[in-house]
């Protein structure tokens, strides 16, 4: 059986390098047709050495004499750099399946370029939906190219709707572990620093995505992410805290009936259902033992977690206020890993960059560039005063 061609976006990163230990589990199935890395050129060529793909791409131009000079023993491995490399290379004839697992607005054109080109999405860039769900789901019914998910709860999504044909949706369930701050104090999450907030309690992740986790952004992206997903108002989505991370999220229908996805935290589950889907293949690891604890949840805090707030108030308005948080919230995310905003002003600022930038209610791609480069701009200007 001919073995499915993967191209891996993002392929140093936490969803990337366990794409790898899936493809390399199940050898027999998949191959790494290519793997791409913004920064991390040595640990690229060490997965090109180990994986032997057709191809290579750093998209930091900056780093390609240095990947072309660890390459000089590869020759049948081809080098490339810059964006532009990477929406070329999704579109390459071998290609069956296309992991978008690179972090925030740079998942966004090499995403169009795979649908278009009728690519198998396996989708762990969020942003690409929240910033552009409209336009994404419009393409896919164009090319006829699906979009599986990789999320850990929208996979839970997506499996617990297995079988459901046409069932109407009542209510999506959708958890989220509460992050390490759940049971802090507004006067606490004032003086919270980077190193706290790098201490998820459940998930191993990378910085990016642990702070969004922290500030509970990453679960209004999520929400954001399911409605174009799944096809559901945002009025039909309840988040769950859920502290053990256990149930990964829930679907309720109109007969009351809840179905719900569980499993240990470990992301190889659902990046593996999305290679394998619809079939299901053995992997290795921990099981649940329901015995072991209880689980529990709770309503979030929204004056506590504004963030989350602030996406909810993103979906209301629709356009691309979606595209103007996640901008803003990229330049926060950063400016707080590198101690120039506090915790609290994550929020703050995003809330203030919603309120200047310019809104369009009926955004084409060419608006989304556009909104992010002036979300961008107005964010860094205020995290700078």
């Amino acid at each position: 059986m001919k073995k499915k061609q993967i191209a891996i976006l993002g392929s140093t990163g936490s969803i990337g390098t366990q794409a790898l230990a899936v493809i390399e589990e199940h050898a027999d199935l998949y191959e790494a047709y290519c793997l791409t890395a913004n920064n991390r050129v040595e640990q690229l060529a060490q997965q090109a050495h180990r994986f032997k793909p057709a191809a290579v791409v750093i998209a930091n131009e900056a780093h390609y004499d240095r990947l072309k000079e660890l390459m000089a023993d590869e020759p049948d491995i081809k080098v490339y750099a810059g964006a532009k490399a990477i929406d070329e290379i999704v579109e390459a004839g071998p290609i069956d399946m296309v992991l978008t697992a690179m972090v925030g607005f740079a998942g966004l054109s090499p995403t169009i370029h795979a649908i278009q080109a009728r690519k198998t999405i396996c989708l762990a860039n969020k942003e690409t939906l929240v910033v552009a769900g409209e336009l994404i789901g419009r393409l896919a019914a164009q090319y006829h190219t699906p979009i599986l998910p990789v999320d850990s709860e929208h996979s839970a999504i997506f499996q617990s709707l297995v079988g459901e044909d046409n069932n109407e949706i009542e209510k999506i369930l959708l958890t989220a572990s509460g992050g390490p701050f759940r049971n802090y104090t507004l006067d606490q999450l004032a003086t919270v620093t980077k190193a706290d907030a790098l201490r998820h309690p459940t998930w191993d992740m990378g910085a990016k995505i642990t702070i969004d986790s922290a500030s509970m952004m990453n679960k209004g992206f999520e929400v954001i992410e399911a409605k174009w997903l799944f096809g559901v108002d945002a009025s039909k989505i309840e988040v769950l805290v859920h502290p053990q991370s256990i149930v990964h999220s829930a679907v309720q229908f109109k007969d009351g009936a809840i179905k719900a996805q569980l499993g240990v935290p470990d992301m190889r589950l659902p990046i593996q259902y999305a290679f394998s889907f619809p079939n299901r293949l053995h992997l290795s690891g921990e099981r649940l033992d329901l015995f072991k604890q209880p689980l529990e949840f709770f309503q979030p805090d929204l004056q506590k977690f504004h963030c989350l707030a602030l996406a909810f108030e993103a979906i209301r308005q629709g356009g691309n206020m979606p595209c103007i948080v996640n901008a803003a919230n990229e330049i926060v995310n950063r400016g707080f890993l590198e101690d120039r905003c506090s915790f609290l002003q994550m929020g703050e600022i995003i809330e203030q960059t919603m309120n200047r930038a310019t809104f369009d209610a009926h955004p084409d791609y060419a608006s989304y560039v556009a909104t992010d480069h002036e979300a961008r701009r107005i964010a860094s200007e205020l995290m700078g005063k």
